[in-house]
């Protein structure tokens, strides 16, 4: 079955001032039914722009924007919020405190006069099962912990059956452990209720565990859309693979068919469409879990420091040149600070830049 796009923005552009840069340039992306996109980028990037773009809290200078194929932002034509049918959730939650759980979840329905009470009602038991809270109609927000907030947010953004929802960092808001439980919870949310979601966040982690595509942003601009396992496994631009992967990069030169880096000599195929002359040099990236440590009295590379994570371990290393790599290994055996370690890579995984790159290579095994 053929998913019909349900959010398309063509070319959109947001300027605040004549004299600075564009907060938004020249964003074009379609998202399809029941898809969830996540927004990701440093401060400042213009994801937020771009989310209350989508929701008409701004207006674009430039572009058009389609909800279901309907034009509803563009030079002819303007939707108002209330308009377009998209539910929103607020970084802060936004719930009226002296409103009862119940109240809240039902805000937006009361604002439609055509629906009945009978539906009004079996409505408010739907999302409410939908996300967990039922029995807790009764409640004031002050009575309920962060995540019942959250969850009482999400359930009135669903309760009018948006064709859209737009989330604003829903779990900044919370402790890491209830983040950790609700990235899994909001996406099964999200896919039991079938709603097409954008959602803005700065966590990587948070991105790839909860979108089916991802978008890159970057001053205003969009650095790469992709699955999450296109995001960090491809990455188009060294911007990316530093933002999403959190990788190591190499300074590299060419010598022949190999990359001569300073933890090893790799082999390397080069990119179509650059000639071989302006690809002397290049970085590599090396992703931390690819960073291989073989101790080595000899060896000029020392472990500086070391973090136990759970599950792995992560050791901070010191090449002979003074720079800082790190590496992740789930052996049970840790290696001492100060041991003195040979490096060696998982070549197959690695990825160059050269200067002005087109896009990345793919290293040769």
């Amino acid at each position: 079955m053929v998913k019909s796009v349900i959010l398309q923005l063509d070319n959109i552009t947001k300027r605040y001032s004549p004299h600075l840069p564009a907060a938004v340039k020249q964003i074009s992306l379609h998202l399809k039914q029941g898809e969830i996109l996540g927004l990701l980028g440093p401060s400042g990037c213009g994801k937020t722009t771009l989310l209350r773009l989508i929701a008409g809290f701004e207006q674009a200078d430039e572009g058009q924007l389609l909800l279901n194929g309907q034009v509803i932002a563009g030079a002819r034509q303007w939707t108002s919020p209330e308009q377009r049918m998209i539910g929103m959730v607020f970084q802060d939650f936004a719930l009226f405190p002296h409103l009862t759980v119940a109240d809240n979840v039902t805000f937006g329905l009361h604002q439609t006069k055509q629906i009945s009470a009978a539906v009004k009602q079996q409505r408010q038991t739907e999302v409410l099962r939908l996300v967990g809270l039922l029995g807790m109609e009764n409640r004031y927000p002050h009575e309920l912990s962060g995540g019942q907030q959250q969850r009482v947010a999400l359930a009135r953004a669903l309760a009018p059956q948006p064709q859209l929802v737009l989330l604003d960092e829903p779990l900044s808001n919370l402790d890491v452990q209830v983040r950790l439980r609700l990235r899994q919870e909001l996406r099964d949310i999200l896919k039991t209720a079938g709603t097409t979601a954008v959602f803005v966040t700065h966590d990587q982690e948070e991105a790839l565990a909860i979108a089916d595509q991802v978008a890159v942003m970057r001053q205003g601009c969009l650095e790469q859309m992709g699955t999450p396992e296109e995001i960090y496994q491809q990455p188009q631009s060294q911007f990316v693979a530093e933002f999403v992967t959190q990788a190591n990069f190499l300074e590299a030169r060419r010598h022949g068919n190999t990359w001569q880096t300073e933890v090893g000599r790799f082999a390397a195929s080069e990119p179509a469409d650059l000639p071989l002359s302006d690809s002397n040099q290049a970085v590599v990236m090396i992703r931390q879990e690819d960073l291989i440590l073989q101790p080595d009295q000899t060896a000029s590379t020392i472990i500086r420091d070391r973090q136990f994570l759970g599950r792995e371990y992560r050791y901070c290393l010191k090449t002979r040149s003074g720079q800082e790599l790190h590496a992740r290994s789930a052996s049970l055996t840790a290696l001492p600070i100060g041991t003195t370690v040979n490096l060696s890579v998982v070549p197959q995984n690695l990825r160059i830049f050269p200067q002005n790159p087109v896009r990345p290579a793919q290293i040769a095994a």
